[in-house]
């Protein structure tokens, strides 16, 4: 039902012609108007690809990959609940 989709951070010279320009890449989640890039999702099947086009562009200084789907996020607590030793 959901495509596979992958974050990347594009960092950019001109936040005017990141604005109009990105949109075709892939879907702009959002642009910093302090640190100058913007944070947007693309195909995972044309990954590759999207990021050299992307380097391309005149007004783009760095394209970097989001390892975010990577991270486990299911945690396992090894620790013995100390809530029990602490009795009033």
């Amino acid at each position: 039902m959901f495509t596979e989709r992958s974050g990347i951070i594009v960092w950019v010279s001109d936040l005017k012609a990141a604005g109009k320009h990105l949109e075709k890449y892939g879907n702009v989640h959002f642009i910093s108007k302090r640190l100058h890039y913007a944070a947007m999702y693309v195909y995972s099947s044309r990954l590759d690809e999207t990021m050299k086009q992307l380097q391309k562009l005149p007004f783009v200084k760095k394209v970097e990959r989001s390892y975010r789907n990577e991270i486990k996020t299911e945690y396992n607590s090894n620790v013995p609940d100390k809530t029990r030793f602490y009795s009033i």
